[in-house]
This record gives structure tokens, C-alpha cells and sequence, in this order.
């Protein structure tokens, strides 16, 4: 994939938070201050509009841009962990203008870091991390044993979705939801759900 690529994905992306608002919102209602869905598709609304004339720019710097609009217009938790996300996508492809699945993985595997530096935090806290971490132990297995970009993504989808299967079955520890504890079980968490509907977009595009 190549810059222009890239912002085609992520105004894909603008337009899947856009539709899964009013579910996010359901599902972040239920277990925390249901601000989750709103606040994606304000955000990448605000990504649509600030990355669609950056084709002649390099793919970091797109990833930047978007990380530092997700923080400055996305509220809650949400703005600042995805924003980290991709900003720490961003420095691994500084200077590049094309990207192959290797340089996707790198990219995944930073902004998980970047995530659970910037909330504290680890699988099993019912959090988009419970998605983020299984996708990407799959795609690189999924890589490791030779299969075709398809098939890594394609791997990483389903691991994170059932990454959302897994948090309807825990206590959230963490944020806003772990202030009900116990009764935050039977949710799927918003984080996870929303995570999950960005890979697909990627691997619908791919």
C-alpha cells in the first residue's frame, strides 16, 4: 500500500465509526459513560478532513496526523490511546511512502506498546487491548508460517473479534467500567469492538 492508499483506508475507517455509532454508544452506556461512539465518529470525522490532501506526504506523517487529531478531538479515554496508537505507528514508517504486511506488523505491534504505556495496562482488563493483543499474536504467526497477507489480516480479524467475545466474560479493572466491577460482565467492551472495526476495514481494503 502507498500513501494514497492509506487515506483511502482511514476514510473508510471515518465512515465505519460513523455508521457503528449509535451501537458504540449502546455498549459504552451499559458499562461506562456511553460517550465511546460519539466521540469515534467526531474524531475520525476530524481525521477524514485533516488527512485527505496529505497524498504527497509520507505515510509517518500521516499516521501522525491522525494520532494528534484523534487526541485533540476525541474525549475520554479514547482520543489519547488511539491517538498514542497511531502516532507510534507514525514513527515506524517516518519517511516511508509504501507499506508491505512486515511494516504493518511493526506498526501494529508499536501502537500496542503505545497503548498499554499510555493506560496502564494489560490483557485481560477488559479494555481494546483484549482485542489489539490477540490480533496481532496471530498475524505474526499467521506471517510466520508463510501465509499470504490475506490470511495474516484475515487472522487477526478473527482473533480480535473473539477478543470482543472474551470481555463480555470478565470484570472490567480499568477506566470507567471498572467502576461497576462485577456487574461490567455479559458487556463487551466499546474499546475492543471499536478496535476490531478498524482491522476489518484494513482487511476489507487489502
Amino acid at each position: 500500500m502507498n500513501t494514497d492508499n492509506i487515506i483511502k483506508i482511514i476514510g473508510k475507517m471515518a465512515c465505519r465509526m460513523e455508521k457503528e455509532k449509535l451501537f458504540l454508544t449502546e455498549l459504552d452506556n451499559a458499562i461506562a459513560d456511553g460517550d465511546h461512539g460519539i466521540n469515534m465518529a467526531k474524531g475520525f470525522a476530524a481525521v477524514q478532513t485533516k488527512t485527505e490532501n496529505l497524498g504527497e506526504k509520507d505515510i509517518g506523517t500521516v499516521f501522525k496526523t491522525v494520532g494528534m487529531t484523534l487526541v485533540s478531538a476525541v474525549g475520554g479515554s479514547a482520543g489519547p490511546l488511539y491517538g498514542t496508537a497511531f502516532m507510534r505507528a507514525g514513527m515506524v514508517e517516518a519517511n516511508k511512502t509504501e507499506m508491505d504486511i512486515n511494516d504493518f506488523l511493526s506498526c501494529m505491534k508499536a501502537a500496542n506498546e503505545g497503548v498499554m504505556m499510555r493506560g496502564k495496562s494489560v490483557y485481560g482488563e477488559k479494555t481494546m487491548l483484549d482485542s489489539m493483543i490477540p490480533a496481532l499474536n496471530e498475524m505474526e504467526k499467521a506471517k510466520a508460517d508463510g501465509l499470504s497477507p490475506k490470511a495474516v489480516l484475515e487472522a487477526g480479524v478473527k482473533a480480535a473479534r473473539e477478543g470482543v467475545e472474551y470481555t463480555k466474560t470478565i470484570a472490567a479493572t480499568k477506566g470507567r467500567a471498572s467502576y461497576i466491577g462485577e456487574r461490567s460482565i455479559g458487556h463487551q467492551d466499546p474499546g475492543a469492538t471499536s478496535f476490531t472495526y478498524l482491522l476489518e476495514e484494513i482487511y476489507q481494503a487489502l
